[in-house]
């Protein structure tokens, strides 16, 4: 049985110029339920609200409909990735450009295997599509484009790839991303240590 959905008391209405804050807190509340479903289907405005501890009226201050707000909420998890991802590289030494790529991606797993149901929907729809020529843009890009900047460290200070570093880091999240895959659907989910062996492999593949 799952634990249950921690509830905020009701709260008074923001001051002036704090409708960012209850956006974030509308948002926060939207992960801390999803954490508690099966999938996005059972996320409601009405849900949101009451784990908020507000009126469904203020969301739709914030949010058009419930579309709006899983879409607000999928840019919310990216952001939490990214985070986790750039804090992860940053404990590791500086000098270290192969580590902090392998931490960048340790922590992209983790947060995957921590929070199945946000991953999920953040991967659902993959990159937007673009023309043809034009790069594509987003908070999926955006994290791939974290592991380009490492891969390009990686190939200044003289670690040479067997492929360009935008190839590199492509090549890499989508291993692991499959890692994690069948991490989730495993019925044990034992086996965390070789989803990060797997990737220190995979990574290695790069590298000429």
């Amino acid at each position: 049985m799952s634990k249950e959905v921690q509830v905020s008391a009701p709260r008074t209405r923001n001051r002036w110029g704090e409708g960012e804050r209850l956006r974030g807190e509308i948002l926060a509340a939207a992960s801390r339920l999803l954490s508690e479903l099966d999938g996005e289907d059972g996320l409601t405005i009405r849900g949101v609200a009451r784990v908020a501890g507000i009126a469904p009226a203020s969301i739709y201050q914030h949010f058009t409909d419930r579309a709006a707000l899983v879409a607000g909420l999928t840019e919310h998890e990216f952001v939490r990735l990214r985070v986790a991802m750039e804090a992860a590289g940053d404990r590791v030494d500086s000098g270290d450009v192969v580590g902090r790529v392998r931490a960048m991606l340790h922590a992209s797993c983790r947060f995957a295997m921590d929070n199945p149901g946000h991953y999920r929907l953040m991967t659902a729809n993959g990159p937007p599509g673009t023309a043809p020529g034009v790069r594509p843009a987003g908070p999926l890009v955006d994290v791939i484009d974290l592991l380009v900047a490492g891969f390009a460290r990686c190939a200044a200070a003289g670690v040479a790839l067997r492929v360009s570093p935008e190839r590199a880091a492509v090549i890499a999240f989508v291993g692991a991303h499959g890692r994690v895959a069948l991490f989730q659907d495993s019925a044990k989910h034992n086996d965390a240590d070789s989803v990060m062996s797997f990737v220190d492999e995979f990574v290695a593949l790069v590298f000429a």
